[in-house]
Formats: C-alpha cells, structure tokens, sequence
C-alpha cells in the first residue's frame, strides 16, 4: 500500500508540473505596442535567414511561440526544427530561455523589471536540398514565409496583435508580396504595420529576375503576376499568353460576384532550383512552375491549373474556412474535417476556370478529368477500407511523406475524391433544377458574399447543406455523407455528364504529359505499376497483378523477357502478352537479391479515356463553357 501511495504522489507532482509548464491559451485581449520582425535574408550561399523579433513586454511570465499549425498546410508542420542560435535579451541583458517540455514550439523567459520590451534573435537555417524540405533560397531568388521567421507572444489571439516587418534583401534584388511597403532604404524594405495574423499570411518572393505583369489593367482593385525566374529569357510572355491569365480574373468574378481582398497578388517562381510550391493566402498566393511556363506553352500546360487553383482559395479556404481550421493563433490545433470542401471544390473549380480562361483546351480538360476518374475507379482500393472523410486527417497523419502502397494506404484524397463528390453534386443540381441551376449558383451563394470583406467567415457541413437546399432543395446531408463516409464509387457525376469512363490502349495526351513529369511510365490500369525510365518501381497497385506477383515500390526492373528495360520494352511486352499467353517476365533487383518474377497478364495496356453516352446532353460542355 505505502508504494501504490509513493507512485500516486509522483503521478500527481507530474500532474501538477505538466499544469504549470503548461501554454498560457489565447486570450481576447489587445496587446500593447507593435511586434517588429526584422530579417536579412542576404546570406543566399549558406541559405540563412537571421532574425530578430521585437516584443513589447511587461516584467514577469513571457512565452514565446514559434508558428505551428500553418493555414494552407492544414497541419502541425512548422518548421521549428530549422531554427537555431536563439538568444533573448531584455535591456542589452541576455535572459535565460527554456523550452516548454511539453510543447517543443513555446520558449519560456522571465523578464525583469524595467523591462519594456524583449528581443528574441535566431538564425533560420533553410533547406539545403535532399530530405531537409523544401529549397526557400537559391542564387537566384528567395521565398521568404514570416511564420518561418518570427516568434510572437502567447496568451493573444493574434488578430488582435499588431506586426512590423522589413527585410534586408541581396543588393539589387526585386521582391513582391501583399504587404504593402512603407519605405525602402537601399536593399532594407520597411512594410506598414499590419495583424500578425495576416503578416504571416503575406509572404514575400524576391529575386534577381523579375517580371510584373497587370492582370487586370484600370481596376480599382489591382491584380497582379509577379513572376521570378532562374535566368531572364524565362519571363518573356506572348499577348495570348497573358490574355488567358486575364481571363482567369474575370472568369473568377463571374463565378463569385464578390471580390475578398484589396488587391491580389500571384507569386509564381519560374524554377527548377526552388522547391515546388503552391500555396494559398488572402490577398497572394505563392506558385511554382517549370522555367517554361511561357517559352515552352505547349508542353508545360499540365500545371496550369495551379493558379487558378490556389486563385480560388482567396474565396474559399481564406475568407471562409471550415469552422475547425479557424483557430485563434498558429499554435492552436486545427480542425480539418471539412477538407472535403475546402480543397475538393477548390480542385473542382481550379479545373474549370482553368478551361473557361483558355489556359487549357477543352480536350486537356477532358483527358485530366478521366486519369481523376479512373483513380477512383481502378486506383484506389483503399477506399475498401478508409472513407474520404478519413482523409481529412492526412495532413496530420502523414504531412506529405513518402508512402509505401498510397494507393491503399491512401493521403490527402479529399482533393481529386472531392473534385469527383462536387462534379456529382454539379449533375444532380442540374437533375433537380431542369438544367436551370448548377455549382456555380452555390459557388456564388455560399462564397460570393459581403463584398470586400476580408475578415474570415467560417463554415459549418450544416452551412453547406443549408446553401445547396437554397438552390434545390433534396436530402443534401445524406447525400454528402454517403459518398464522405461510405466506400461505394466517386464516379457518378460522369453518367450525369453525359460521359462514361472507358479504358482504351492509346495514353492520352495527359497521360503522355503525367509520363514525361515523373520521367517514367504509368501502366497502373494494366500491370499496376508505375516505373521510372531507370527501371525503379515508384507505385505498385494493391492486389493488382504485380502486386500479385510479389512486386513492390523500391524494387527495380532490370529486364522484361530477357530484354534490358526500357519503358517501351515493357508497354511491347504488356501488348504482346494481349495475344500472347505466355506470362511477362520481369528480372527484378530487390536490395542485394536478383530475383525473376512473372506476370499472368494478358488484358493490354489499359489507359482511361471519355467517351459521350449517346443521347444524352453534354453537361461538360457546358460546365465548361466560359462566362
């Protein structure tokens, strides 16, 4: 008895020591005086960000809080690992620092009295490539991200904390962000004071190559593309180019009728030295894309959608948002329940304003429409076991890491999965209305509101369901929720469509475009796999049949029926095989171990394609049909 009283004692001093070291919470107070962020992003060789953060402060308790849980990234994925060297002060005096053992993002210090202000400094030491994260700074250009770099003070919720920020870039450099500048001063960029909260959502992209470019000339509310580049020829853009990008502004407008920002501004870095990027804010959005966007129209076209994508955030995931993702601060966990929406419709109408601005054909339209269907046709068998609205965990889950049978395991599906959900949803408001109404009538109620207003408006599934029985009324919640939490096809919108998802042994354009990206081939539909051009298994297909066989990622094939692989000796082998009975045989290289492997199969290559149910009206056609 006296050692069960010994360990009770112990769990409560834990306990009361885990109460203590506690975060103070976010409180609904105004915070005296002004945050100052300063940092000189000059050392682009070593790639280091130094910082120093000003806080007004009073004597006593001070937490520090390093940004956590990032909006757009849905998760607690705040880079706390790349900071280092941080040293706080307090009238020229250092102050002791501990982290809080509970909560590795909060830095605790006592500020003495006398003290009116405290001053934190901290090296942030970017990427330098590999398995570090994303580059954020080359010789060419830089991403700065203010969560990134800043520390703000616990205990406030942020929208009532007031930012100063300045930047001292590389001699020379341009740079464009949301922020607007107070002054500059040589390479140092003062900006006017703004919420923190939305300091962090204004990131900045500066660079030695730089083009701006008006998206929409003589309005009052400016939109603009600022385009940063590896070297100078990749910012040349023709007329037709530029008008499509134009016509994406005023193909959104249409949609919404409401516009939630005072100016917008693209950031799109032309590169293949900066990490790939696309990422949404208020008033800006920060893109990437191959050098040639503009030089190389023709064959860069499969990522076109990325700006219309992340345009369309501006209205749905920034100004209105799923309730639970609408935190307090950046350290407070979010809520992703309602990805479903937030990115799946963004994914849906990224794809068709896409096509109603010309920034692609209505047959790159249609051929990236039937990969998205066939992934949820043949491509996911995880859906036997997860629901799409199990999804929404991923980005807590697994934050965008490598995984070994995605296909099964599934991550993040609440984007296309949600896309496939909100075409159905677009057929069966045209079904109930005569055609009268579709998606663009709920995109226009539930996110085309207030005018000007920037504030967040956060939404509910009730919210949702409530706005699409405005526009037709129906049991909206059952059918939402039989195709969130069930594991039946995501593919109906097409039979309403007027289309149906065949699979045919000609590669479409857009797969040929997905092919050339990963530098591989994909032969899921058929064999199940995807392989590299050196032969390394990238995806295998669960209870396909190489996944039958015995194959999996990681794997490399070294041969295909005595032949040294290559991508077209393989797609011959699987056609062959088509009259062929013989089984395909594979030399396959597994660690140190040679093995041979043979596949049974012989239904050719198998590519998805759409293709017009006769009779019936063609609801792509006018889905896509510019405004």
């Amino acid at each position: 008895m006296k050692m069960r009283a010994t360990v009770l004692s112990a769990l409560l001093a834990l306990s009361a020591n885990v109460v203590q070291a506690q975060t103070p919470p976010p409180q609904d107070v105004a915070w005296p005086g002004v945050l100052r962020i300063e940092v000189d992003a000059r050392d682009i060789g070593r790639r280091i960000f130094k910082v120093k953060a000003t806080l007004p402060a009073k004597p006593g308790p001070l937490t520090l809080l390093y940004p956590q849980w990032l909006p757009g990234a849905h998760s607690p994925s705040g880079p706390i690992d790349k900071l280092a060297g941080l040293v706080v002060t307090a009238n020229g005096k250092p102050l002791q620092w501990t982290r809080d053992p509970y909560d590795v993002y909060a830095f605790k210090v006592d500020v003495p009295e006398g003290a009116s202000e405290v001053v934190a400094q901290f090296e942030f030491l970017s990427s330098q490539g590999g398995s570090q994260g994303r580059v954020v700074m080359t010789p060419e250009m830089l991403n700065l991200q203010w969560n990134a770099n800043s520390l703000y003070p616990a205990g406030v919720i942020t929208r009532n904390l007031q930012a100063q920020a300045s930047v001292t870039l590389p001699k020379g450099w341009n740079y464009a962000t949301a922020l607007e500048t107070e002054r500059r001063d040589g390479d140092t960029v003062v900006f006017k004071p703004i919420r923190y909260d939305h300091l962090v959502d204004s990131p900045l992209f500066a660079g030695r190559y730089y083009q701006q470019f008006d998206l929409d000339p003589g309005a009052k509310v400016p939109v603009r593309l600022n385009v940063f580049a590896d070297d100078a020829k990749s910012l040349v853009a023709k007329p037709e180019q530029l008008q499509a990008h134009r016509a994406l502004v005023q193909q959104i407008y249409k949609l919404y009728g409401a516009r939630h920002f005072d100016h917008y501004d693209f950031l799109l870095a032309l590169t293949s030295k900066l990490g790939g990027i696309g990422l949404e804010h208020q008033r800006s959005s920060e893109n990437s894309a191959e050098p040639g966007y503009f030089t190389e129209w023709d064959k860069s076209w499969l990522g076109r959608d990325l700006l219309p994508h992340e345009f369309n955030h501006s209205w749905n995931g920034k100004y209105r948002r799923g309730a639970d993702l609408t935190t307090p601060n950046f350290n407070v966990p979010m809520g992703d329940s309602l990805l479903w929406l937030y990115e799946g419709q963004t994914q849906f109408w990224g794809q068709v304003l896409a096509v109603r601005s010309g920034l692609w054909t209505v047959q790159q339209t249609r051929e990236t429409l039937a990969n998205v269907a066939a992934t949820y046709d043949r491509g996911r068998p995880g859906l036997a076991w997860r629901t799409l609205q199990d999804t929404t965990n991923d980005p807590t889950i697994a934050q965008r890491r490598a995984l070994a049978f995605r296909n099964y395991q599934m991550s993040e599906d609440y984007y296309s999965g949600g896309q496939m959900v909100w075409l159905e949803v677009e057929g069966k408001l045209r079904a109930l209305t005569g055609n009268k109404r579709s998606l663009d009538d709920f995109a226009k109620a539930f996110f085309g509101i207030n005018d000007g207003d920037w504030n967040v408006n956060p939404y509910t599934f009730d919210d949702v369901v409530r706005t699409l029985n405005s526009v037709a009324p129906f049991d909206w919640a059952s059918f939402l929720r039989e195709r969130l939490d069930g594991h039946g096809s995501l593919t109906g919108g097409l039979d309403a469509a007027g289309w149906r998802l065949v699979y045919t042994d000609t590669p479409s354009d857009a797969v040929k475009a997905q092919e050339t990206r990963a530098a591989g081939i994909n032969l899921t539909y058929s064999l199940g796999v995807s392989v590299t051009n050196s032969g390394a298994l990238t995806d295998v297909l669960w209870d396909s049949p190489a996944f039958n066989a015995g194959l999996a990622p990681g794997m490399t094939v070294l041969a295909v029926n005595g032949q040294v692989f290559k991508g077209d000796v393989l797609k011959d082998a699987v056609t062959a095989a088509k009259t062929d009975k013989a089984p395909i045989t594979l030399l396959v290289r597994s660690f140190d171990r040679i093995d041979t492997v043979s596949l049974d199969y012989h239904g050719g290559l198998q590519y998805p394609s759409l293709q017009r149910i006769a009779g019936t009206p063609d609801r792509l056609a006018e889905l896509w049909k510019a405004r």
